[in-house]
């Protein structure tokens, strides 16, 4: 069936008063004050805070408990002092127990055995400071043991050896402390005009004396030679390793057996012929 033109007219407006009864009814969402699209955001957006505030919540809680991590580990403990080192009161170490001994060879690095407990042990001339304070020291030079040995004397020293065997009798001599036992005998005999020889030995890391008033080594036979002593202990290690202290007896001696012949035998009683 065929509309005419007033027909179409007539259901045009029909349509058009039942479509603005319907949107003016107020059912339309767009009529309330918000869209159809923004329920759905908005859900969308408390979902999101809600998960996000979630998710924040579960990362940050490492974060909070962080500070109390370290009670959940051994506390690192406190620097205690160290024992070895000297303290208030503590006694010194034995001499011996100061030298830098090799365990393999049972010697220090200049070859020199440990030295008696009770002795003082090498002091290196290079590391020695010396005192302003002046000191004083006896020093006496003794060729005495040649008299018993006259007869193993290279004859033209004959007339070097004093009667009495003293090439210089007990005498005290002014030194700072730090000095050696070299340093004094040295001057000593540059002061009182007596000849002294000696060679600087880099393997003892110390003179070594050749010769006093013209007397040397093996000038009476084979195990002759100068030796010295302080305070009446011969040391195993050579002049210029001797620190001196105020009061310091020093004695060299003409040995003609290694010290036997004059109570520092070289082997038994580690003496030391420089």
């Amino acid at each position: 069936m065929k509309m005419n033109g007033k027909k179409w007219a007539a259901a045009a407006a029909i349509l058009a008063v039942l479509a603005f009864a319907f949107w003016y009814g107020g059912d339309a969402p767009g009529l309330r004050g918000w869209s159809a699209g923004e329920e759905g955001s908005s859900a969308g957006v408390s979902a999101s805070v809600s998960t996000d505030a979630s998710r924040s919540e579960q990362q940050e809680s490492p974060e909070s408990s962080a500070p109390d991590a370290p009670a959940q580990k051994a506390e690192k403990p406190e620097p205690q002092p160290d024992a070895s080192v000297g303290g208030e009161g503590e006694k010194a170490p034995p001499a011996s127990s100061a030298m830098d001994i090799d365990p393999k060879t049972g010697q220090d690095q200049y070859h020199t055995d440990p030295v008696p407990q009770g002795k003082p042990a090498p002091a290196e001339p290079q590391q020695t400071e010396q005192a302003p304070e002046v000191s004083r020291c006896t020093i006496s030079i003794s060729c005495a043991a040649i008299l018993n040995h006259m007869d193993w004397l290279d004859p033209d020293k004959a007339e070097l050896v004093p009667a009495d065997g003293w090439l210089l009798p007990a005498t005290q001599a002014e030194f700072h402390e730090g000095e050696s036992v070299f340093d004094v005998l040295r001057r000593v005999c540059r002061d009182k005009g007596l000849h002294m020889e000696f060679s600087n030995t880099p393997m003892y890391n110390s003179a070594y004396i050749e010769g006093i008033g013209n007397l040397y080594e093996f000038d009476c036979g084979e195990q002759s030679g100068w030796m010295y002593a302080v305070n009446g202990w011969y040391p195993n290690y050579g002049c210029s390793r001797y620190a001196l202290k105020d009061g310091d007896t020093v004695t060299w001696v003409y040995t003609c057996d290694y010290g036997k012949d004059v109570g520092g035998d070289y082997f038994g009683q580690s003496g030391d012929e420089t």
